[in-house]
């Protein structure tokens, strides 16, 4: 049987909301960072449904003894935020797993080449086979960025089933170059944009997420 890569777009109305005030030109650095942590909270807790490691346990009730699920500490998760944007779908996605284990990868596109250039792997040396592991892209648009990620964990013999990927937007462009090299991929997303520009951005996307959330350097700025 073929695989093909999976893409889920939950249909909650919550998901819809933020992603919707992304969007909007008009929203503030603030409320953007809130729309993003919410988007990645909800996405997050989308992803995990059918994922999150749990075991049936007894417990006693004031009343009598019943039984029930917990999650299972024992299984570990690794969270990948990609710099700069990630850390904003990270910030709200830690409170749906907040045991995980988080490893940062730094990476930059020349906007003129459209490659990317990792400047930051904070992947550790080795990840346990047991491990899953959610990549945090703020968006797909060529996918470059998230292929060297995947290629990355791919060296650390993380595939397949378990690496799953959180983003606000995705392009239907990258979505398709990255089905061609993981077809067991699974993505979750707010929504899929059909087109990008001639600078490779997503249209009509959000704009550049990493600016938005921290604001564009200012020449002469002292922090």
């Amino acid at each position: 049987m073929s695989k093909t890569l999976r893409v889920v777009v939950p249909p909650h109305p919550l998901i819809g909301h933020w992603l919707t005030v992304l969007r909007d030109r008009e929203t503030p650095q603030p409320l953007f960072a809130t729309a993003m942590a919410e988007l990645g909270r909800w996405l997050t807790y989308e992803a995990m449904r059918d994922w999150i490691p749990y075991q049936r346990v007894q417990v006693q009730t004031p009343l009598a003894q019943t039984e029930g699920t917990i999650i299972d500490g024992s299984i570990p998760v690794l969270a990948v935020p990609i710099l700069r944007a990630g850390l904003g779908l990270w910030d709200g996605a830690k409170s749906v797993i907040p045991s995980a284990a988080v490893a940062h990868m730094g990476l930059q596109r020349d906007e003129a080449s459209g490659r990317c250039r990792c400047y930051f792997n904070g992947l550790p040396e080795t990840i346990p086979a047991n491990a899953g592991v959610l990549v945090f892209e703020p968006m797909v648009a060529t996918a470059g960025t998230l292929l060297n990620v995947l290629e990355q964990l791919e060296t650390k013999g993380v595939t397949g089933q378990r690496v799953r990927v959180i983003s606000t937007l995705a392009a239907s462009p990258g979505l398709k170059t990255l089905g061609e090299r993981y077809s067991d991929l699974t993505i979750y997303t707010g929504c899929i944009d059909a087109e990008l520009d001639d600078q490779q951005r997503i249209v009509p996307g959000l704009g550049d997420a990493g600016d938005r959330l921290y604001g564009r350097p200012q020449s002469g700025f002292v922090g």
